[in-house]
């Protein structure tokens, strides 16, 4: 029976499996970035939703994945394929998700309820295929590996990517909207680019990991409670996961804050939403480098610290944007992306911390548990972002429109739309840190505990595994 390496001292991954299993990112950044930015100014403005009830039909289909991902979770940790345990869903799930996904903006009945109506049924349905896509790519980096730096990097290059898929969906799916006409037809034209963005990104992480280790589980839970119970036991992963689902809500609602902010306090409707978007990524793209030395410096807890309060710092700053030129206007998201890039990648590299504890106290290898359970939090956590964005649009009297283009809007409303892009988020982001205290995992404790794990019912799954290993046995 083979075993991953493991250790300070173990073999790094090759590098076109880091780049393979990093192309992922451009389905999951496409599908958390282009609902989350054109979903609710597209019920609202083009199909004329009002704002309330545009933020629950947003809110509701993606609540859903919170049941749907644990058990895409335990499916996948039951899969047994000569691709191993994962890789069929990153073909079969990634390319459901981007015929669906293409099929949310289609607008077969034009504007009005109707309309509202089968917008919610087909985001219900892409959401149920993005967890059966997302659930097993997240599980992976830990089986690919056990040491605990190799995670760190096999993260620094999946936000790499994950930066510039959100930088090309989010600023290039408003400009083939707009350069198709706007209204229905132009959103049905950016639909079929991000299901195109979708589908490359899938095929891309299927191929790019056929030759990485693949493990399969050998010894589970029997049922889907008594899995739930286990991630609730851990208490580092139960931890990072609360600071995360809170803080995917702030970055969420951000993100459904763009197209308004640029509408009502920008004031450009045309370059605004890019302008930002390639202001918030584009820095992510320089600094990764920057913030995987500081995680090493510091440790991954304090980075994560560190970013979310930089992300904090910048929307605060934001909220005097009425009364500042746009290029400073632009420099402040700008450091927001800086925060953000740092957020996702420290976050992302404790995850597969926690798993690795949980198999050396448990003996269990149920990486697919986990990250159901979280990939259903982080969902519930994006989708919360455009329902309480919804919720403020509603409460200060943002006026919806059928035109496709934003209505005038009262001071209150303009105040809405501002508050809900700055202050709102950042003390979302920031108060999350809080409930890190519990979050004890270090280097040190998980290189002790891990010799511990090596006889506990995990094997490798597919022969490129087996020649990877090559050598490497569990005592």
């Amino acid at each position: 029976m083979t075993a991953p390496p493991s250790g300070p001292g173990a073999p790094s991954l090759p590098r076109k499996v880091h780049a393979g299993y990093a192309l992922g990112s451009l389905a999951t950044g496409a599908f958390g970035t282009v609902p989350g930015l054109l979903l609710l100014p597209y019920l609202t403005d083009t199909l004329g939703v009002a704002a309330g009830v545009a933020a629950l039909l947003v809110l509701l289909p993606k609540a859903w994945d919170v049941l749907v991902n644990p058990v895409a979770g335990r499916i996948s940790d039951r899969t047994r394929s000569r691709w191993g345990a994962r890789r069929p869903y990153l073909l079969i799930g990634g390319l459901a998700l981007a015929v669906l996904f293409g099929s949310i903006f289609a607008a077969p009945f034009g504007a009005g309820s109707a309309a509202g109506a089968y917008v919610a049924i087909a985001f219900l349905a892409t959401a149920t295929a993005f967890a059966f896509f997302q659930v097993p790519y997240v599980a992976m980096p830990a089986e690919l590996t056990s040491d605990y730096a190799e995670r760190t990097r096999m993260m620094t290059w999946r936000i790499a990517v994950l930066a510039l898929a959100i930088l090309v969906a989010g600023a290039v799916a408003p400009l083939v909207r707009d350069a198709a006409g706007g209204g229905v037809p132009g959103h049905r034209w950016m639909g079929v680019f991000v299901a195109a963005l979708i589908a490359v990104g899938a095929v891309g992480a299927f191929l790019g990991t056929r030759s990485a280790p693949q493990q399969v589980v050998t010894e589970s839970e029997p049922s889907l409670r008594a899995q739930l119970a286990v991630a609730s036991r851990n208490r580092p992963f139960r931890a990072l996961l609360l600071c995360f689902v809170v803080q995917s809500a702030g970055v969420a609602t951000i993100l459904a804050g763009v197209q308004y902010f640029a509408d009502q306090i920008l004031r450009d409707s045309k370059t605004g939403p890019t302008l930002l978007f390639a202001c918030f990524v584009g820095p992510a793209l320089v600094v990764m480098p920057l913030w995987s030395r500081v995680g090493a410096r510091l440790g991954k807890l304090a980075a994560l610290v560190i970013a979310s309060l930089m992300l904090s710092i910048g929307g605060l700053a934001l909220v005097a944007a009425p009364m500042l030129p746009a290029a400073v206007i632009y420099l402040l998201v700008a450091l927001l992306g800086v925060g953000y890039a740092g957020q996702q990648v420290f976050a992302l590299a404790m995850l597969p911390d926690c798993i690795a504890y949980d198999t050396a106290r448990t003996g269990r290898r149920q990486a697919g548990v986990f990250t159901g359970v979280w990939t259903a939090g982080e969902t519930f956590g994006l989708a919360l972002g455009p329902g309480i964005y919804g919720l403020v649009l509603a409460l200060t009297g943002y006026v919806s429109s059928t035109t496709g283009t934003a209505a005038a809007q009262s001071d209150t409303a303009r105040l809405g739309v501002l508050l809900g892009f700055t202050v709102l988020p950042a003390l979302l982001i920031a108060l999350a840190t809080l409930l890190l205290r519990p979050y004890d995992l270090t280097e040190a404790r998980l290189v002790t505990l891990t010799p511990s794990a090596a006889d506990h019912g995990v094997v490798v799954g597919t022969e490129a595994a087996n020649q990877y290993e090559k050598g490497t046995t569990s005592p």
